[in-house]
């Protein structure tokens, strides 16, 4: 009887630890809070895109959460940049691995979502080892020591 209370609250707390990460998955990557798109980005054009993904969107369970699909992958290659953590710095004779996905204006939106375009990333378009054309989400500079003026606490605004 003792093992069957166990295993109870063993589905319990698995169900309530699976529930909480749809939870976070949802609202960090789907739900219209915590990103609103600036302003001053233009629009995406309505017709297909490609995009040149090298960290967590290389993995297929991410892509599906985030752009609905898994973006028919193809290995790829950049040419003279090198990774840095999250992100890519222009270097000479280096390359960095990853993968071209063809995407549509919608899964763009999504991935624009998920890198925080604007925020955290750029988009930019770059030219692939073998010629292609694709976007490519660059970091932004980390502003440090950035304060709301006007504040009566200095609260640091960070990206």
């Amino acid at each position: 009887m003792a093992k069957m209370v166990w295993l109870k609250r063993l589905f319990v707390i698995a169900g309530v630890g699976l529930l909480s990460l749809a939870g976070w998955l949802w609202l960090t990557m789907l739900s219209p809070w915590f990103y609103d798109r600036p302003e001053d980005l233009a629009d995406i054009e309505q017709r297909p895109h490609q995009v040149f993904v090298y960290g967590t969107l290389r993995y297929a369970p991410i892509r599906l959460v985030v752009m609905g699909s898994f973006g028919v992958p193809e290995k790829a290659t950049l040419e003279d940049y090198q990774r840095d953590g999250l992100d890519l710095s222009p270097q000479p004779g280096s390359d960095v691995e990853g993968l071209l996905l063809h995407v549509d204006a919608d899964e763009l939106a999504r991935l624009d979502r998920y890198e925080r375009l604007g925020i955290r990333y750029e988009r930019m378009e770059i030219t692939l080892r073998d010629g292609t054309r694709a976007w490519v989400y660059l970091r932004l500079p980390v502003l440090e020591n950035t304060f709301v003026p006007d504040a009566d606490l200095p609260i640091a605004l960070v990206p």
